[in-house]
């Protein structure tokens, strides 16, 4: 470049020439500190134009009227990343709690829908005739109802609809109002004799169908209804049953009777019943070994916990319940027969409801037994355990 070239212009006088109109210069700046010159290119200048340069712009001003000192860009602030919403939201509320109906038919859905499903598929679109009662009879069977209750059902529907259609909400009411006619006559709740101090209650069952929760759930139910209960750990082979009746002990506030694994359970039984008599109990449970109905040898040591608690007492014990588990069908039949002529089993318990397609059990055991059906079990809480009703079950079973 030439010494007689006219010094390129600051970027500060550029934007301020003649004809802009950006506002006057201010009246002292710092003067322009320049870069060594570089040789210039060899390439040819650009073409000016005719066109006036746009404006500045405000933020351009900004930068006009800055002295020269070097600008440092103040950090942006840094958010929270997860920032807290000014009004948190409401918690949610919890789920309302079913009533017992409405817990029994979700329970019995397994039962109920299996029925109902075969039911429609039977007489859509169909006149009821002897091949429709005959496989509506083998759908009963199926459900475990019985033979008695079955063929009741099928008489009770041909009686003035031979011929007919038929609606699957007739037959649904049908079957629920022979259910609850076969059950109402065994309907009792469990009831404690306040003449007996203390009432004893002895439960039976097979390995496995829920005796000893069973007894805890019967604890929490009499003791919040005012009784005094003591518990007796009468499973004297398992570790985990004397530890779970002990919470459950815990739980109810009721004093439990516990021996090493191995005791003597016509002892602990002994035992027991002297202590609640002593202590003024009203209701004594006891807890026993799961046994399978052909096993001799237990069956006979359940006859001699009997026989022992009448040395102390010659009415006990006063209530001999059976825990059945419904989900074993057909066997419960076997169990209330073997277990009723071995211990003189006086009522029926029904658990695990909620776990099978086989509930109809309960109706068959009870035509052709006649036994008191206490409570029925669709769940592990507490409040899953109620006393029976016949026109509930009937209904949940019919899905009506």
């Amino acid at each position: 470049m030439s010494t007689g070239e006219p010094k390129k212009k600051g970027l500060f006088s550029r934007w301020l020439r003649p004809g802009s109109d950006a506002p006057a210069a201010p009246e002292a700046l710092a003067p322009e500190t320049h870069a060594p010159e570089e040789p210039a290119l060899e390439t040819p200048a650009p073409e000016s134009t005719s066109q006036p340069e746009p404006a500045l712009d405000s933020t351009e001003l900004d930068v006009a009227h800055a002295d020269d000192t070097p600008h440092v860009e103040a950090p942006l602030p840094i958010e929270p990343e997860d920032p807290e919403p000014a009004t948190p939201p409401p918690p949610a509320a919890p789920p309302a709690r079913l009533g017992w109906f409405e817990r029994l038919k979700q329970g019995m859905a397994k039962t109920s829908s299996r029925l109902t499903e075969s039911i429609t598929g039977l007489v859509t679109k169909k006149k009821l005739d002897a091949d429709t009662l005959e496989e509506l009879e083998e759908v009963l069977l199926a459900a475990d109802l019985g033979i008695e209750t079955s063929a009741r059902i099928t008489d009770a529907l041909s009686k003035g609809r031979f011929g007919k259609m038929v609606t699957p909400t007739e037959i649904r009411e049908i079957l629920a109002d022979e259910v609850a006619r076969v059950l109402e006559p065994v309907a009792h709740p469990l009831v404690i004799d306040a003449s007996h101090k203390p009432h004893v209650v002895l439960v039976l069952g097979v390995n496995g169908s829920g005796k000893t929760t069973t007894i805890g759930k019967l604890a929490s139910k009499l003791s919040r209804e005012g009784h005094r209960v003591m518990l007796a750990a009468g499973d004297t082979f398992r570790a985990a049953a004397i530890d779970q009746l002990k919470v459950w002990g815990e739980r109810t506030g009721a004093p439990v009777i516990a021996r090493d694994v191995g005791a003597d359970a016509s002892g602990l039984a002994f035992d027991a019943l002297k202590d609640a008599r002593e202590a003024g109990t009203d209701v004594l449970l006891i807890d026993t070994a799961g046994r399978l109905q052909n096993k001799e040898g237990l069956m006979a040591e359940l006859e001699k916990v009997v026989r022992v608690l009448r040395k102390v007492d010659e009415t006990a014990p006063h209530d001999v319940l059976l825990v059945l588990d419904a989900t074993t069908g057909q066997n419960a039949m076997q169990q209330v027969e073997v277990f009723g002529k071995r211990a003189g089993v006086t009522g029926l318990i029904m658990t695990k409801l909620d776990g099978t397609a086989r509930g109809g059990i309960l109706v068959a055991i009870a035509a052709k037994h006649g036994l008191p059906v206490h409570a029925i079990g669709v769940g592990e809480g507490v409040e899953d355990l109620q006393s029976f009703s016949a026109k509930d079950y009937a209904r949940a079973i019919a899905e009506l």
